[in-house]
């Protein structure tokens, strides 16, 4: 083991600073997506809690589930990209079919769904195919990891 006790300020000094840059640009993996994840999971975490934010949680009981259920997805595929982003850009385009599904789902799933109901299904649903777009974008022109 290297002795480094008698350099405390300067890295560029210490015996593997270049396994360090090695490691933690395989760690990166060249992710340019890095910024989207945390906009992903802020919209999971909103569509969640969209139905008490916006007070349709008696007018609409099948869309107060549906959107639970659907911003738990978001936020799972954020931690996801996050966590495992080799493995889950692959799904960025499942975030694009998901946010068609927001987009639509208010006359599927709702009854008769007012104005305010479409409207945040139609923002949610918008903003979730254009995240998605971006993330599988990155996704196609990262290099190949080895």
């Amino acid at each position: 083991m290297a002795d480094v006790s008698h350099s405390r300020g300067d890295m560029a000094t210490h015996p593997d600073v270049s396994e360090m840059r090695t490691r933690y640009a395989r760690m990166l993996g060249g992710r340019d997506v890095a910024l989207v994840d945390g906009p992903v999971f802020l919209l999971g975490l909103y569509c969640a809690a969209s139905p008490w934010i916006l007070h349709y949680t008696t007018s609409q009981p099948p869309l107060v589930t549906h959107n639970l259920i659907m911003g738990i997805a978001f936020g799972l595929l954020a931690l996801g990209f996050t966590i495992m982003p080799e493995r889950m850009y692959g799904l960025s385009w499942a975030m694009c079919a998901m946010g068609t599904w927001m987009i639509i789902s208010p006359w599927i799933v709702g009854t008769g769904p007012d104005t305010g109901v479409v409207v945040n299904s139609i923002v949610v649903g918008a903003l979730a195919v254009v995240l998605g777009v971006l993330c599988a974008g990155a996704a196609a022109k990262s290099p190949p990891r080895t």
